[in-house]
């Protein structure tokens, strides 16, 4: 079951019991503070539909049209107005709701039975444990020797695209998004007349192992599909990281990235069809990064 998706069911729940035992028809006594604002605190809980889904909780906004307008331009959390000085209790716990599924993203582990059934064999790199992963991102950048030796009994030597898959700060985000945007960009490069080497799977890796990969594996071009870092908006937000011939000294210049990728952001159907044509002009013109006219 989605654990996110049962946090939010149960702040709803607590609201509407909350509300419940705050509304004139209960039995309980009337609450201490003062009647007005009670009022408005009753009239900020009340959920508005708004462009994106968003919930208006300012009551009486001055500028009517502008609130609409930040609504609906981004999910952030504005507009979530207050009780006294304190954000509304609904408030409060989605925040914490959120806070808890982006812990949850870091700590937890790629569904294996995701990685099975796209055939992806799994590497670690020298990360040794997520809290080591968190303080020494450089042991995040290499691939360890059981890992290497493997990569080169397994894959492909010298492949026009080398596809990597990386759980990096997000494991959410490949358990989300891989099923849709690893075909999709299986079916861009078919399209665009490029082969693709033996993919696999990297546990505790850092967007720079893609460098070392590229030292030993040589390809043309290298694309890493990895959980981004993530926030109170999305715990399940993935990037594709691309890279003509990536090797070791690489500078991020050099890297060609498209984020967001997640269904309220960029549909991952949408990026992987995106990422083959990125993929093709980089084998035209030969960069990445900087350097690449898109």
């Amino acid at each position: 079951m989605d654990r996110t998706a049962e946090m939010e069911r149960l702040v709803d729940r607590v609201m509407e019991l909350l509300e419940s035992k705050l509304s004139p028809a209960s039995q309980h006594p009337s609450p201490p503070w003062p009647a007005e604002p009670a009022a408005g605190v009753a009239e900020a809980d009340e959920a508005d539909t708004e462009a994106g889904g968003e919930s208006r909780k300012v009551p009486n906004p001055r500028w009517e049209e502008g609130m609409r307008e930040l609504l609906s331009s981004t999910p952030a959390r504005i507009g979530v107005w207050r009780a006294g000085t304190r954000p509304l209790t609904s408030e409060m716990l989605k925040f914490r709701c959120d806070h808890a599924a982006a812990v949850d993203s870091i700590y937890g582990e790629v569904d294996p039975g995701l990685l099975e059934a796209f055939g992806l064999f799994t590497v670690e790199t020298r990360f040794g444990n997520t809290e080591n992963y968190l303080k020494r991102p450089d042991m995040g950048r290499i691939v360890n020797e059981e890992g290497a030796a493997l990569i080169r009994s397994r894959c492909r030597m010298k492949p026009q695209v080398q596809i990597v898959v990386s759980d990096g700060l997000s494991a959410n985000a490949i358990d989300d998004n891989l099923r849709d945007i690893y075909p999709s960009l299986l079916d861009s490069l078919q399209s665009y007349g490029l082969a693709a080497g033996t993919p696999f799977f990297v546990r505790g890796g850092r967007v720079a192992v893609m460098d070392h990969i590229g030292e030993l594996l040589r390809p043309e071009a290298l694309v890493l599909l990895i959980g981004e870092r993530p926030g109170l908006v999305s715990s399940r937000s993935m990037s594709a990281y691309m890279c003509y011939r990536p090797r070791q000294g690489t500078v991020e210049s050099d890297r060609t990235v498209i984020s967001n990728i997640h269904r309220r952001g960029t549909p991952p159907v949408e990026a992987g069809a995106y990422i083959g044509a990125v993929l093709k002009k980089m084998m035209e013109q030969k960069a990445s990064g900087v350097n690449l006219e898109l």
